[in-house]
C-alpha cells in the first residue's frame, strides 16, 4: 500500500450546506475549511452547487484552476452536489446521487438545464421527477468529465440498493447508462467488504464520503476516500474511473443508522437472521420494520467476497469525539470533550494523525489517560464493538473487554457467526 500520509489526498466530496434540510444553518466555507483541516481532510466538496446562494458565494470566495477551488488560505475544493430524484417507472422510485464538477463553467450548465425541470432554490438537495437513466445521459451530454455517484447505495429511503429505493440493481435504475457509473458511495450502514458481495460492482469503485450535515469533526470526514497526489479535477476523476486512489476511511457498519432492521420509536431491532424469521415484522405494533442494510446485503448478495477482483485497502474507525466521550462519559459536544479533543490536535495537528499513527508510547507520554490510548490504539485495530444503529438511530459504541465480561463478547462474537452462517448459506443455495 502507498504511503498515504506522505503522497495521498483524504477527501470528502460529499457534504451539505447550510441551505440543505435538516443541516446546520452555521456551516460556511470558512468553518469548513477549519474543521476539515482540524479532522486532517487535504480536500472537500464544496456541497449544493445547485443553490443559486450558496453557489455565489463559492464564486466569490474560491479562485478555480484546472478544476480545483482555492480558498484565499491555500484550502481545496472540488465542485460536489447532491440531486434527489423522485419519480414513477412502474412504481414509486427514489434515489439519491452525488455529483461532481470540472468547472464553474459546466455548474452553470447543469443548472440551467435543473431550471427546465423545476425550482433548485428552495433547498440544497433540490428534488426532481427526473429518472436516473435520463439525468445520467443529461449530464453526460453536457460534460463528459461530469462525474455522477449513486450516494449511499444501501440506505433504506433514498439509496439505490435500499429497501425502499425500488431498485435491486444499479443496470434497474440506469439502463444503458450504467456505462456512465463508475463508482457507488457505500454510506456509513456499509463497508466496502460488503459491497465485495455484489458482482455488479466487479467494474465499479467503491468509494466513500460522510454525507455530513455540519462542520463538526465528529461528522465530515467520518468516512472519506484517500486518492493519490492530484493537482487537477481531471486527475481526481481518473481515479475514480479506473478504480486507481489509494483506499477509504471507513466508520464501523454497525456505527451507521440503517444498519440493522428496526423501529425507532419502539427501541426495537433485528439482526438479519432475525428479521427473517419475523418475515419483516416488527413484534411490537405488528408493522413493517425499517428493513437494514445488512438485510439487503443478505438478500442481494450475489457472489463470495473473494471474488470481487479490485479490492482496496480501507481503515475503519470511530471519530475521536467517540473515543474521548466514551472514556468520559460525557456528550459527544460537551465542553469536556472538546478540551481533551483540542490537547490533541495542539499537540499532533489532526484528528487523522491521531488515529492512524501516533504510537502508543507517544500518546501516553503526552498525559493521556490510559484508558483513552487504549480505546484509540482498539478503535486503530478495529477491535471496538458497536451495538448496531437502526431506522434511523445510530450504534452506540460500547467500552471494550477489560470493562466488560467474557459473556457478554462471546454472545456478540455468536450474533456475528450466525450472521455468516446466513450469508455463506445465501451464497450456496
Amino acid at each position: 500500500m502507498v504511503d498515504y500520509k506522505e503522497e495521498g489526498v483524504i477527501a470528502d466530496l460529499h457534504l451539505h450546506s447550510r441551505f440543505s434540510r435538516a443541516c446546520s444553518k452555521d456551516i460556511t466555507l470558512d468553518k469548513m475549511e477549519k474543521y476539515g483541516r482540524m479532522k486532517g481532510l487535504d480536500l472537500l466538496g464544496t456541497s449544493d452547487f445547485t443553490h443559486p446562494v450558496w453557489l455565489d458565494e463559492l464564486k466569490q470566495n474560491l479562485k478555480e484552476e484546472r478544476g480545483i477551488l482555492t480558498s484565499k488560505t491555500g484550502f481545496r475544493f472540488i465542485l460536489s452536489g447532491e440531486i434527489s430524484l423522485m419519480y414513477t417507472q412502474g412504481r414509486g422510485r427514489r434515489i439519491h446521487l452525488v455529483l461532481l464538477a470540472p468547472s464553474f463553467e459546466v455548474v452553470d450548465k447543469i443548472n440551467s438545464y435543473l431550471d427546465t425541470k423545476g425550482r433548485r432554490d428552495y433547498d440544497g438537495r433540490p428534488i426532481f421527477k427526473i429518472s436516473c437513466e435520463e439525468f445520467t445521459r443529461e449530464m453526460f451530454s453536457i460534460s463528459p468529465e461530469i462525474e455522477v455517484i449513486p450516494a449511499h447505495v444501501w440506505t433504506p429511503y433514498f439509496g439505490v440498493f435500499g429497501s425502499k429505493s425500488g431498485f435491486d440493481s444499479l443496470k434497474e435504475a440506469f439502463g444503458e447508462q450504467i456505462k456512465n457509473i463508475h463508482a457507488i458511495e457505500t454510506g456509513m450502514s456499509s463497508d466496502p467488504e460488503m459491497n465485495w458481495a455484489i458482482s455488479e460492482l466487479n467494474t465499479k469503485s467503491i468509494i466513500s464520503f460522510s454525507d455530513s450535515h455540519s462542520f463538526w469533526p465528529w461528522r465530515m470526514g467520518r468516512e472519506a476516500t484517500i486518492f493519490k497526489k492530484l493537482d487537477s479535477y481531471s486527475e481526481l476523476i481518473r481515479q475514480i474511473r479506473e478504480n486507481d486512489f489509494i483506499g477509504t476511511v471507513e466508520t464501523d457498519p454497525s456505527y451507521g443508522i440503517y444498519h440493522f432492521s428496526g423501529h425507532k420509536d419502539h427501541g426495537f431491532s433485528a439482526s438479519p437472521e432475525e428479521t427473517q424469521k419475523l418475515k419483516g415484522i416488527c413484534p411490537i405494533c405488528g408493522k413493517m420494520m425499517t428493513i437494514g442494510v445488512a438485510n439487503r446485503v443478505v438478500d442481494l448478495t450475489s457472489q463470495k467476497i473473494e471474488n470481487y477482483p479490485n479490492r482496496k485497502p480501507f481503515f475503519k474507525l470511530l471519530p475521536l469525539h467517540e473515543l474521548i466521550a466514551l472514556d468520559l462519559g460525557s456528550p459527544l459536544a460537551s465542553n469536556k470533550t472538546w478540551e481533551v479533543y483540542n490537547r490533541f490536535i495542539e499537540k499532533f495537528e489532526n484528528e487523522f494523525n491521531v488515529l492512524l499513527h501516533i504510537s502508543k508510547e507517544e500518546l501516553s507520554k503526552e498525559g493521556f489517560n490510559d484508558r483513552l490510548v487504549e480505546l484509540i490504539i482498539l478503535n486503530r485495530d478495529g477491535k471496538l464493538y458497536v451495538k448496531p444503529g437502526y431506522d434511523g438511530a445510530y450504534g452506540v459504541l460500547e467500552l471494550p473487554s477489560n470493562l466488560k465480561t467474557t459473556s457478554d463478547f462471546e454472545a456478540e462474537k455468536k450474533k456475528l457467526e450466525r450472521k455468516n452462517n446466513l450469508i455463506q448459506k445465501k451464497l450456496t443455495s
